[in-house]
């Protein structure tokens, strides 16, 4: 039986920052990064709604390994809101239900922010990509279906505000993983007694990466253009900057290979708890970084996450 053989795209690892555009969704963003790479594999690491911009990781190849510990990091954006109108998805994309006049000045706004910093509870917007029973919340919304969702607790760790035009506020947030800035923006409006909606919205950071870092798609596309796929690989981050936050363990030819066989291992002066990363290290060779280890009760680091390595 002859055939062409489907084309599966080319093993390359590594972590691209990408400015998501308006009006696309992550996973078209997404897939037009894989295909600019030829990749055989790609993922992101956390939606940003089709409204919102900026910082979106893509990760690559054995990268997508790591994605899950990037879908928990923090996050920073800036966000404007629209004072006095209450949309149903509180977003500039939804339907107006209510609209109040606003009578806010800038010395009403520093003690409502200060309530929203800390430690809070939200509840999740019924247009969240939050799953109930499989199903994201926004497909019962559109059916006009309600589901109840109890609060989740998450951390305002800053909430600045940055310009004050009248009706609408610009601010920086810098959050725990699970925030959601419209229910945010929605709960400034009511203690304000006006009301709110995200009327723009733009991720600078998530995890350790930034929005300097980043790469518009038609940047990409020049770049590949210009140099190939060997010019744009020049553009991926290490692996391991992923969780560059995390202690890190050397390990010997030996301990290493017992570590990838899936047996945890001994480490001299390693950290007594917590998550790690973990490289091989080998006298006059590149330390090789192995994947994701965890510190077990009894001292030993365990695998958690590997990730293939060359020889």
């Amino acid at each position: 039986m002859s055939g062409r053989r489907r084309f599966r795209g080319r093993p390359v690892n590594g972590i691209v920052v990408v400015d998501k555009p308006i009006g696309e969704s992550s996973n078209a963003v997404l897939q037009q990064v894989k295909r600019l790479y030829g990749a055989a594999k790609a993922g992101h690491t956390g939606s940003l709604d089709p409204l919102a911009t900026g910082v979106l990781p893509v990760c690559l190849g054995e990268a997508t390994k790591l994605s899950q510990y990037l879908l928990d990091s923090d996050k920073s954006y800036r966000t404007t809101a629209k004072l006095g109108i209450r949309t149903n998805t509180g977003d500039a994309e939804g339907e107006v239900v209510s609209e109040r006049p606003v009578a806010v000045t800038e010395s009403d706004l520093e003690p409502v922010l200060a309530r929203f910093r800390g430690p809070i509870e939200q509840v999740p917007s019924m247009f969240s990509a939050l799953k109930h029973n499989g199903k994201p919340l926004y497909e019962y919304a559109r059916q006009g279906i309600e589901i109840e969702r109890p609060a989740r607790k998450v951390n305002i760790y800053r909430l600045s505000l940055i310009e004050f035009r009248g009706d609408e506020l610009v601010l920086e947030v810098d959050c725990s993983k699970g925030t959601y800035i419209r229910s945010l923006v929605e709960d400034i409006g009511e203690m304000l007694g006006c009301g709110a909606h995200v009327a723009e919205l733009r991720r600078l950071k998530a995890g350790p990466y930034e929005e300097v870092q980043s790469f518009t798609v038609e940047a990409l596309e020049e770049v590949r253009n210009g140099g190939g796929h060997a010019a744009l690989d020049n553009l991926l981050l290490a692996q391991d900057s992923a969780v560059s936050h995390w202690p890190a363990v050397m390990l010997g030819e030996s301990s290493s290979y017992y570590l990838t066989q899936g047996q945890p291992v001994q480490v001299s002066r390693a950290p007594t708890s917590g998550f790690v990363r973990i490289y091989r290290q080998i006298e006059d060779a590149p330390n090789t970084f192995l994947g994701i280890g965890e510190i077990q009760d009894d001292g030993l680091v365990a695998p958690r996450r590997l990730v293939a390595t060359k020889g």
